[in-house]
């Protein structure tokens, strides 16, 4: 019986806790926008990492060699 004198306390401590971080949260805008990052992985945005012979396009060639 005296373990529920502790664990109650605890208990509403992290209740608190939750709660708190719940509010910082939604506060903060952490849940403003939830469908951008499900898309974002769609997009193709590393064309400038892919070297040119891979893409099947040929160098610019210096002309100053000429």
């Amino acid at each position: 019986m005296n373990i529920v004198f502790l664990l109650i306390p605890v208990a509403i401590i992290l209740v608190a806790v939750a709660a708190y971080a719940l509010h910082w949260s939604l506060k903060s805008g952490q849940f403003d926008d939830m469908d951008s990052p499900a898309s974002k992985i769609l997009f193709d945005d590393d064309d400038d990492l892919i070297p040119d012979e891979a893409k099947g396009i040929s160098a610019p060639q210096d002309k100053s060699r000429d």
